[in-house]
C-alpha cells in the first residue's frame, strides 16, 4: 500500500490521543445534546436499563451493578443519578427497590431513543459498516494488546 505525505504523518500519530480525541468529542455532543433535552447520561442509562427490563424485575442494585463501569461512574453517583430520576417522576421504586417506568417516564425516553437515533446517524455520517466494524475490531485489538480487556455492554 502506498500512502500519501499526510497518511505517512498520520500513521506515526499515537492511537491512545485520538482514541482519547474520539471519545471526548463522542461523549462531549452527547451529553450537551441529552443536557439540552434535560437529562444527563447517566439518566439516559437508567432509564433505558429499566425500560429495557420488560417482563424481568429491574432493582435498584441491579441496575447501579450493571451501569458502575460505563465510563467511570461510581456508585454513589449513580444512586444520585436515580433518586433524581424518581424526584423527576421518570420511575418509581418500592421499598424492596424495585425500580418501573412510568408513563412519563416512557413518554421523555421516547423523547431520548429518538435524539439517540439522531446522534448514531450524525456520528456515522459517511461511514460504512464495513468501515465501523473493522474500527471496532481493531481498537479491540489495541485493547488486548495492551492487557486491557475488550468488552461491550
Amino acid at each position: 500500500m502506498e500512502y500519501s505525505h499526510d497518511d505517512a504523518e498520520l500513521i506515526r500519530q499515537p492511537i491512545g490521543y485520538w482514541s482519547w480525541a474520539a471519545y471526548d468529542a463522542i461523549v462531549s455532543r452527547t451529553r450537551g445534546a441529552l443536557a439540552g433535552l434535560g437529562t444527563t447520561q447517566p439518566q439516559w442509562w437508567i432509564l433505558s436499563r429499566v425500560a429495557l427490563a420488560g417482563d424481568e424485575v429491574r432493582t435498584r442494585d441491579g441496575v447501579t451493578e450493571t451501569l458502575r463501569g460505563y465510563l467511570a461512574v461510581g456508585e454513589e453517583a449513580l444512586s444520585e443519578e436515580i433518586d433524581t430520576v424518581i424526584v423527576l417522576g421518570w420511575i418509581t421504586q418500592d421499598a424492596e427497590g424495585r425500580l418501573e417506568m412510568t408513563p412519563e417516564g416512557r413518554e421523555f425516553l421516547d423523547k431520548a431513543v429518538a435524539l439517540q437515533a439522531d446522534l448514531w446517524d450524525e456520528r456515522h455520517a459517511g461511514i460504512s459498516d464495513e468501515e465501523y466494524l473493522i474500527t471496532l475490531k481493531v481498537l479491540q485489538r489495541f485493547i488486548r494488546n495492551v492487557g486491557g480487556q475488550a468488552w461491550h455492554h
